[in-house]
């Protein structure tokens, strides 16, 4: 057989000659800002396909979810129209035709190429990855490097994270974290760096729709740019500057705790743990897991730190789930709690607009909470590139559980707060009005005072 040469038939730019060098030197972590069009995905490619060959094992090349991963690397073309696969792994190398179902490659070498999705991150639990290219990782589950981690520390493996910019989350965290760390290699570079795009390019993209913020992330990697589409970031970025995101303990001893589900049983389920107070509202806690049945989450609620006296969960609790003979209602009324409640079916609109009714009334804290603001953080609406538009639908994404819980909780408990620049005594808790702030009231009497004020008016 004729000699191969790695990198297949490509040669790589200067920007991304740095980083291939850097990593066949030996270096295990790098953190790369790089425009769109950058080729991003295919200088991932390329070095895992390098690194397979130098060392045996499992090489991942990690995109945000499954469905993009088979969509922008597994069934993708090249510019010039060769598949994107044959373009960083010849036939030639192959010890087998590819696997589509799992998306894996096995090579004559003895590794493994395998395309996988951070939204099925409790799936990839157990492998021994030795390489891992995250593309796109300011969209990808946080958690998935959390879980490998200390698998490629233990193995002595690499990761390489090469992304565009959305807002300030756990991509920018990792880019700070990188440029003072002289165990990572660090590169951020936009179209004026590359001479990839010209001017004229960017102008194209604007007059085709493109919002300006959108562009300012995509083609000039700026981190401070709104992250356009997000649902409710700027709330949560308005609590972080009011500080509404604290490190002080909430919880308030005497007043009910409620716990709001989104439950499901191949995705994650999500549950946020609230405190309805005078001033607002209190978010103790949050926890998301998958893989886990109604029995475990049971478990979770009876042992966690706050015990929950009322529980919500969405409205198709009442339909057998889990893989279990009796729903997830059924199962949470036999757990011995309190009261079980299922959340009003309403439109994914309208819990959205309660969501942004009661988060300015908000209180997070920071410790037990910190995953699920940055899921609040990361939620977005969907981005249609060819009509150059935002649907009114969010992407179904790893943030889109814990996102789609706190927006349950904001429909049932959203119904205490009275928004307006004026307040009606009656439109207080009458519970409060006469036993005070500070007394520890609970929900049942919110919601006669609820149903009492609404009597009156009609």
């Amino acid at each position: 057989m004729p000699q191969i040469e790695l990198p297949f038939n490509w040669s790589p730019r200067p920007y991304q000659r740095d980083f291939m060098a850097y990593m066949d030197a030996g270096g295990r972590r790098a953190a790369c800002v790089w425009h769109r069009r950058a080729g991003k995905d295919t200088v991932v490619g390329h070095q895992l396909m390098k690194a397979a060959h130098q060392r045996r094992g499992l090489y991942w090349h990690c995109l945000p979810t499954q469905r993009q991963g088979r969509k922008v690397v597994w069934d993708a073309f090249t510019k010039e129209g060769v598949p994107f696969l044959d373009a960083i792994c010849p036939p030639e190398l192959r010890a087998r035709p590819p696997n589509s179902t799992e998306m894996k490659i096995a090579l004559k070498c003895g590794s493994i190429y395998q395309v996988v999705g951070s939204d099925n991150y409790d799936a990839l639990v157990g492998s021994n990855p030795i390489g891992i290219g995250f593309s796109e990782w300011s969209l990808t589950n946080p958690k998935v490097w959390e879980l490998t981690r200390p698998i490629l520390r233990e193995n002595e493996g690499f990761a390489a994270f090469i992304y565009t910019p959305r807002g300030y989350n756990h991509g920018y965290d990792l880019m700070e974290m990188a440029k003072g760390n002289p165990e990572w290699f660090a590169s951020t570079k936009n179209i004026l760096d590359t001479n990839v795009l010209t001017e004229a390019d960017i102008e194209e993209e604007r007059r085709e729709g493109m919002p300006e913020e959108m562009i300012r992330q995509e083609y000039y990697c700026d981190f401070s740019a709104a992250n356009v589409g997000a649902i409710l970031g700027k709330y949560i970025e308005a609590a972080e500057k009011e500080g509404r995101v604290t490190d002080k303990e909430l919880y308030l001893r005497g007043v009910e705790t409620i716990d709001v589900f989104d439950i499901g049983f191949r995705d994650a389920t999500a549950r946020w743990t609230w405190q309805v107070r005078p001033d607002g509202f209190a978010l103790l806690h949050y926890e998301e897991d998958s893989g886990l049945d109604a029995g475990d989450w049971i478990d979770r609620c009876q042992t966690g730190p706050y015990v929950p006296d009322v529980i919500y969960l969405p409205h198709d609790a009442k339909v057998k789930t889990f893989q279990s003979r009796h729903s997830a209602l059924e199962q949470f009324l036999k757990g011995g709690f309190k009261s079980v409640r299922l959340v009003p079916r309403s439109s994914i609109a309208d819990r959205i607009n309660a969501a942004r009714t009661v988060l300015p009334r908000c209180y997070f804290h920071k410790p037990s909470c910190k995953d699920g603001l940055a899921v609040l953080r990361a939620w977005q609406y969907k981005w249609d590139e060819e009509r150059k538009v935002f649907s009114k639908e969010p992407e179904h994404d790893w943030s889109s559980h814990g996102s789609d819980a706190f927006t349950y909780g904001a429909t049932v408990l959203g119904r205490h707060i009275k928004t307006g620049p004026s307040r009606r005594p009656e439109a207080i808790s009458e519970t409060v009005q006469k036993l005070g702030l500070h007394y520890a009231f609970n929900m049942d009497q919110l919601f006669e005072d609820h149903d009492r004020v609404r009597a009156r008016r009609f």
